[in-house]
């Protein structure tokens, strides 16, 4: 059986993220970016071409629907649910976290999920950075293998394991592990945020170390903070979830941040509140090369199962083709220079930090 604390713990956070105030009362600054129309594209839809590169596959368009959690009894029925939406739609999956199967890897049939993304289908192992730092040599590699992934998500929690009763407090030697990790998987690797993005700092540590896939997982879409100030926890704990509940670095200026840092040295996922087609088109802008989202698949998949679910990514795709055909594009990359005006609050980021309005962005 299942740890119960480690799934109870799970539970309550899929229980909050689907029906408590979760989301960030601040905003990806996405919406500061305006991609201009051109009324001439000269472009036929059919044309339009969306499928990307990654992990040495093709993905039909550049989505991933990305880690989540869930309790013992809704690990195996999420995992499989949206794997299968992935496979029929031939976007990207990660799993959620495996931290689970480290003590009982009688689990693994909630993780494994080869059979319904498919062969061709990109899928993603996850496991904690913290939870590297306990691990033994090779260990997050047979997590992977275990499941027949074609990587490991490893993602960074800090905000959220610090209002967390039973979270971390260590946090040294966390670059050290992401290198082992790096070293066993061959850089099939991918490092992401959850929720309280990536800053120039950050971004610059992860460059050092070489890793090739960097998931920004910026502020504005749900604050783990926020979710962790939910549960029934101490006073003290609580309020300090309340008080870093909007604590982050916005999604559109991880993007571009991550985009300076690495140039085309690496992968760029952008998540954190993308709801739609236009966030997408508008992240590929930036500099993404990939867009994710989790919330915004995860709630039609608890309303209505798969075919929701599904619904809501072939929207997103719909509406991400006629993002490129309103800009005259016909391909993703071409977004990166496609007319745009950036304005609000995401150009007083960008000149808060001496990066100039008229700079390739």
């Amino acid at each position: 059986m299942a740890d119960f604390g480690i799934t109870q713990r799970k539970s309550e956070h899929l229980q909050i993220v689907a029906h408590g105030d979760v989301v960030h009362r601040g905003s990806t600054l996405l919406e500061d970016v305006h991609l201009l129309h051109d009324a001439v594209p000269e472009v036929n839809v059919a044309d339009v071409d969306l499928t990307t590169p990654f992990f040495g596959k093709t993905l039909s368009a550049p989505l991933m629907i990305t880690s989540m959690t869930g309790g013992a009894e809704k690990a195996g029925e999420l995992n499989r649910g949206l794997a299968s939406v992935s496979g029929r739609t031939g976007i990207a999956f990660a799993v959620g976290s495996q931290r689970v199967m480290l003590r009982h890897p009688e689990t693994v049939a909630d993780f494994a999920v080869r059979e319904q993304i498919g062969a061709e289908g990109v899928l993603l192992g996850n496991l904690g950075a913290v939870q590297l730092l306990e691990v033994a040599p090779g260990k997050a590699a047979e997590l992977v293998k275990a499941i027949d992934g074609d990587g490991l998500c490893v993602h960074l929690n800090i905000a959220q394991e610090l209002v967390q009763v039973e979270g971390n407090r260590d946090f040294a030697g966390i670059l050290d592990a992401l290198k082992r990790v790096l070293d066993e998987l061959d850089g099939r690797v991918l490092v992401k945020e959850t929720g309280a993005g990536l800053s120039p700092k950050a971004l610059e540590k992860l460059h050092s170390i070489g890793v090739p896939y960097i998931d920004v997982s910026g502020a504005g879409g749900t604050s783990w903070t926020k979710v962790e100030s939910q549960r029934k926890s101490n006073e003290e704990l609580r309020r300090t979830g309340e008080v870093l509940a909007d604590w982050g670095v916005p999604t559109a200026f991880s993007v571009i941040t991550a985009r300076r840092t690495f140039k085309d040295e690496a992968v760029i996922i952008a998540s954190g509140g993308i709801e739609d087609g236009l966030d997408a088109a508008r992240s590929l802008a930036l500099g993404a090369d990939l867009v994710g989202f989790a919330r915004s698949a995860l709630l039609p998949f608890l309303q209505g199962e798969e075919q929701a679910a599904e619904q809501f990514v072939r929207d997103v795709i719909r509406e991400l083709t006629a993002a490129l055909v309103l800009t005259g594009c016909t391909k993703p990359r071409q977004l990166r220079t496609a007319p745009r005006i950036i304005d609000g609050r995401l150009a007083s980021w960008l000149a808060s930090f001496g990066w100039m309005e008229g700079e390739n962005l």
